[in-house]
């Protein structure tokens, strides 16, 4: 459920929301001009060493102002009132600017007028689940927090392999990366002459993953931090297949000429995984498979 290039790396759909069924959602068609605060987080204590390198321009309005596309759960997604922003995006980002000394407010935009409002000015930052690739890094300074790829899930107890899913019964969103993924591995099973795969494609992800739930599908694959996420919000019902696969590392994005502020923004959030907030975020909302432990300003992609 990545977008491609300038989005994510696939296209997805809206988002969708419901009691049992996962707050599973994609990137769609948001307002420039909504705007929404966070509900309760881990918090972090104010580093007094690294405030004081904040840029005067910044420091001065005392908070940071953050672009991002609330559509995209767990990353960042509108909270049952419609209007709060939350997510594992949310809460680690808070986190960084209260090591900095600054508040923050989160505004909803289109995913790709984001970095252009990065660029502009528009937005201090960007934050929402960037990949980080040499196009983006073309336009804006990025600080890499995060790793995402595929991850599998099916029913815990399930024995299924991915790397040999033939004559399965498999859910996924349809415009994703992951719809490709299994077309291609059907077609390595009918070429060596196994059952296909029986691909149900749906357009909520919410709707995949009850599949797998109910027993209609036998496993779903996902964007790994959505897949982890639906382990999390079914209360066991579902467990993790197999390891995470093409991973690629996302980034949150400040002016292109900003690079000293990128590199306190990196500092913060090394600041967080020493102090422990980084793990306490990512276990909050079931996405710790993806931590990293180095972050960096214009890793090599």
């Amino acid at each position: 459920m990545f977008r491609i290039t300038p989005g994510r790396r696939a296209i997805l759909g809206a988002a969708v929301a419901a009691a049992l069924t996962v707050s599973l959602s994609a990137c769609g068609e948001e307002s420039d001009t909504s705007t929404g605060t966070t509900g309760s987080a881990p918090s972090a204590a104010a580093d007094t060493s690294l405030a004081d390198k904040v840029p005067a321009s910044i420091k001065s309005t005392g908070k940071l102002v953050i672009g991002t596309d609330s559509t995209y759960a767990p990353s960042e997604f509108l909270d049952t009132d419609g209007k709060t922003i939350v997510g594992f995006d949310v809460d680690l980002f808070n986190a960084v600017g209260q090591k900095l000394g600054l508040k923050t407010e989160w505004q909803t935009a289109k995913f790709d007028s984001i970095i252009p409002g990065v660029g502009s000015g528009k937005y201090n930052v960007g934050v929402s689940s960037f990949t980080i690739n040499k196009d983006r890094m073309k336009e804006v300074n990025m600080i890499s927090y995060f790793s995402a790829g595929t991850q599998w899930a099916a029913k815990t107890g399930a024995t299924i392999n991915p790397d040999d899913a033939c004559g399965k019964k498999i859910a996924v969103q349809t415009s994703t990366v992951q719809a490709d993924d299994i077309a291609a591995r059907s077609k390595k099973c009918t070429e060596a002459g196994k059952a296909k795969i029986t691909v149900d494609q749906y357009q909520a992800q919410s709707d995949a993953t009850n599949a797998v739930v109910t027993g209609k599908d036998d496993a779903m694959l996902a964007d790994s931090p959505v897949a982890a996420y639906a382990v999390k919000q079914t209360g066991g019902q579902l467990a993790l297949l197999g390891d995470i696969y093409d991973s690629a590392p996302y980034g949150y994005a400040v002016g292109k000429d900003q690079t000293e502020f990128a590199n306190v923004i990196a500092e913060a959030v090394k600041a967080l995984i020493a102090d422990g907030t980084y793990k306490t975020v990512l276990d909050k909302w079931g996405v710790a498979a993806g931590a990293i432990d180095a972050p960096a300003v214009n890793p090599a992609s």
